[in-house]
């Protein structure tokens, strides 16, 4: 189940290995776009540091996935494909990650640096655990019915906490559903319709929870 973060609310989180500081920062993100803005922001607000490195995941569905990273001068594999490592451990999504370096004048080597940079984002998203919210799949499903019936069977839906997302006058009246269980919905449409009622597939929505 993926998770991610609360809008609104950004992550903060400061590591130091060998005098060097390392902040982390994590915000909820719903494009590739957002990510850039949010380190274009880091960058103003850290001027004055040596590194700004970034990884980013957006989508739900695997197929619609976006997965980015950025080393930002540090030796390449060493920072972004780290971080964005930690943030598919962590099932998170819709999630970007930033973490400035403010160099402490002793290197660290590769693998110093691998352990830097994902130590840093898993500091964070511990941090961030308490306010993770899940995120759930809903299929959506439309029901048309008559005018007449339409004010009964609408609440009768929602009395059954069955989320009623869209609905649309026309010749005759489309409900559009949500569920976790379209076996479960669609015996409470024929239960409800004295089985004259049919349900259409109508996509998927991600809802958190």
């Amino acid at each position: 189940m993926p998770f991610t973060l609360p809008a609104g609310s950004d992550v903060v989180e400061e590591t130091e290995v060998k005098h060097s500081r390392f902040i982390a920062a994590l915000r909820r993100v719903d494009s590739p776009a957002d990510a850039q803005a949010f380190l274009g922001e880091q960058r103003r607000l850290h001027p004055d540091a040596r590194h700004h490195c970034w990884a980013y995941v957006t989508g739900n569905e695997p197929s619609e996935r976006a997965e980015r990273s950025g080393d930002d001068g540090e030796p390449g594999g060493t920072a972004g494909v780290p971080m964005l490592q930690v943030l598919r451990a962590r099932d998170l999504v819709d999630v970007a990650a930033v973490v400035t370096r403010y160099f402490g004048g002793v290197k660290l080597g590769a693998g110093g640096l691998v352990r830097a940079y994902s130590g840093a984002v898993a500091v964070a998203a511990d941090a961030a655990r308490p306010t993770l919210l899940s995120r759930e799949r809903l299929d959506l499903l439309s029901l048309d019915v008559g005018h007449d019936t339409a004010g009964r069977i609408e609440a009768e839906l929602r009395g059954r906490a069955i989320p009623v997302v869209d609905t649309v006058y026309g010749a005759e009246v489309t409900f559009t559903l949500a569920t976790k269980d379209p076996g479960h919905l669609a015996a409470v449409v024929s239960e409800l319709t004295a089985g004259a009622g049919e349900l259409e597939p109508a996509g998927v929505r991600w809802v958190d929870v």
